[in-house]
């Protein structure tokens, strides 16, 4: 771009920047608390047919009303609020991939001191945010982007036209784009034409992660999009794994945490799992054992106890056998217990066990 035209692009931008101040000034003083500047006019990563991206921060839900769409000489705008609730907090928070234009907005106009001040307490907290090293605050997030993408390698699935594969696909790379970042506690300093760049020096990135990448954008068929996408979705979810157990301590059994765990598998899985054998009814046999799964699972997980697969035991044809294993898995989790010196709450009678619930030991 030319000097020329350079000045020229400036220039209007000014003079959009005066008239929205202007009509904020007369028409939405009170709800509306600033406006600045975000995108390519900041980063001076522009070409001369880049939009202004303005962050116009709301007060009020009346300040929505300057909200506007228009084109002027072959550049589409779009003036719209970000509100302090929502926009402004999950950036704060590293919760919006958004993180950028919390950061590195430049005030244009600001309505009272006090909403500057709050301002600089966002973008603060932002920053102390990142200077964090990785750490489990940072997996937490990236898992929150990399359930969406296994949303959409669902629906790429299950979807029979290209377009929509290719759609559901794209959006799941962008998905994993935001978890990679979160992995490497950073964010993406500029537009959409620099995500690749930006990505590219991270130090942790899924295996072969620009290939697959390249692989899903230049897939010509269903197939490919899929295969792309599953790659894709699959070496992030091996890193977060990798990350998880580098840097994530694992729970310990104790006396404490373990109390009424053994007991609660009797009370929902056991009984069910002996009744739907008896029954012959493998619905209730296999619905049984999903929950017992789940049970143990999030006990593994919060608590620390070995790891049991219910699920490759269970047979429909062989529903007594499934029960014999589910019950040696309950023998092994009752290890868990000997272990930490725990022993089951279990009782004899209803006077025994109201002598020990009325006196708290139970």
């Amino acid at each position: 771009m030319d000097e020329h035209t350079k000045h020229k692009l400036l220039e209007k931008n000014e003079r959009l920047i005066n008239m929205v101040i202007e009509r904020v000034k007369r028409d939405f003083p009170e709800d509306i608390a600033i406006i600045a500047l975000s995108g390519s006019f900041v980063t001076g990563d522009f070409h001369e047919k880049s939009d202004l991206d303005l962050i116009i921060i709301n007060n009020t839900d009346r300040g929505w009303e300057i909200s506007s769409c228009f084109i002027l000489d072959d550049v589409g705008y779009d003036l719209y609020c970000t509100p302090w609730n929502t926009r402004i907090e999950q950036q704060a928070n590293l919760e919006s991939p958004m993180v950028s234009s919390l950061i590195h907005m430049k005030v244009l106009y600001c309505a009272k001191p006090e909403f500057l001040e709050r301002l600089k307490g966002y973008q603060q907290k932002a920053l102390d945010e990142l200077a964090k090293p990785i750490d489990e605050a940072s997996l937490a997030r990236a898992q929150a982007y990399i359930r969406m993408a296994k949303q959409y390698y669902a629906e790429a699935l299950l979807a029979e036209e290209i377009g929509a594969v290719r759609y559901t696909s794209g959006n799941l790379a962008l998905e994993l784009f935001n978890a990679i970042n979160c992995l490497n506690n950073t964010f993406f300093q500029q537009g959409l034409k620099r995500y690749l760049e930006e990505l590219r020096p991270l130090n942790y990135l899924p295996h072969n992660f620009e290939q697959t990448y390249l692989d899903l954008v230049n897939a010509r068929s269903v197939d490919e999009l899929r295969s792309a996408a599953f790659r894709l979705l699959k070496n992030t979810t091996v890193l977060y794994d990798q990350m998880q157990a580098e840097l994530v301590e694992s729970p310990v059994p104790t006396y404490d945490n373990l109390k009424g765990t053994y007991e609660e598998m009797w009370s929902n899985q056991r009984n069910k799992v002996i009744a739907s054998t008896q029954a012959k009814d493998k619905s209730y046999a296999f619905l049984t054992a999903l929950s017992a799964q789940d049970f143990l699972d999030e006990m593994t997980a919060s608590r620390g106890t070995a790891k049991f697969d219910v699920m490759k035991h269970f047979s429909p044809d062989a529903l007594e056998t499934f029960q014999e294993r589910f019950m040696e898995m309950m023998d092994e989790y009752l290890d868990e217990y000997k272990k930490v010196g725990r022993e089951v709450a279990r009782f004899e009678s209803i006077e025994e066990l109201t002598k020990s619930f009325m006196g708290g030991s139970v």
